[in-house]
């Protein structure tokens, strides 16, 4: 018998910029993607196309989590909407080193650095 996966999100709201925040605690894979693709896109439905993803509480990541990941910055861009990704660690998300991503994804230390480069 196999544990299931978990994956635990949550939405908060930067004060003053109006900027989601999807916090992310557990493991993005295949196991947890639709359950990850679904809040995303109500997220993103309840409260725009600004968003911020925290991965600092992500304990691994797959390839189809950061194509998800890609595939909601392309939204959000493309709705004029701010993006970004704070609490990137690199042995939790090594397939953003990888595929070369880390170069491009707007990646920031912390949270307030993130709120600041988006207002």
């Amino acid at each position: 018998m196999t544990t299931p996966r978990t994956l635990s999100l949550r939405t908060t709201t930067v004060s003053g910029v109006g900027i989601s925040v999807v916090h992310v605690e557990g493991i993005l894979d295949a196991t947890t993607r639709d359950q990850f693709a679904d809040y995303l896109d109500t997220t993103s439905e309840e409260h725009g196309p600004d968003l911020i993803l925290d991965l600092a509480g992500a304990t691994f990541m797959d390839s189809r989590a950061l194509g998800l990941i890609v595939h909601h910055w392309q939204l959000c861009t493309q709705a004029g909407g701010r993006f970004a990704l704070v609490g990137v660690h690199y042995p939790s998300s090594k397939v953003m080193w990888v595929t070369g991503l880390a170069q491009r994804l707007p990646i920031f230390e912390t949270l307030d650095d993130a709120a600041a480069a988006l207002a």
